[in-house]
């Protein structure tokens, strides 16, 4: 950042600076943005919406409040729980974050 900070204040003022240039920089600013900004967190945002919609029952999940458990019911937007024995969690599909399955093989 500082280094384009110094591009444009060591860029001579006056009559001779095109207006072009700094359309072009502001262009570059915008294309530099979308791709390490705005992109990748549309593809994370598609991979998390996939995620959730293959969710089927048997799978180990984790809510975004923390909870563990395994996936006993699958219905339209909402998930049955079994966060214990007889203990049963009805959640929302959106609470969902990611599979705990993928925990227990980094250990």
């Amino acid at each position: 950042m500082n280094i384009l900070l110094s591009v444009i204040l060591m860029a001579p003022a006056g009559e001779g600076q095109s207006p072009y240039m700094s359309f072009v920089f502001l262009l570059l600013i915008i294309v530099v943005f979308y791709f390490f900004m705005i992109r990748p967190q549309v593809r994370k945002q598609k991979e998390l919406r996939t995620y959730r919609e293959g969710l089927q029952k048997g799978d180990k999940i984790i809510t975004t409040g923390g909870i563990y458990g395994k996936i006993v019911d699958v219905k339209d937007g909402v998930v049955l729980v079994e966060v214990a024995d007889n203990v049963r969690l009805r959640v929302d599909k959106s609470a969902i974050v990611k599979d705990s399955t993928d925990l227990s093989r980094q250990k």
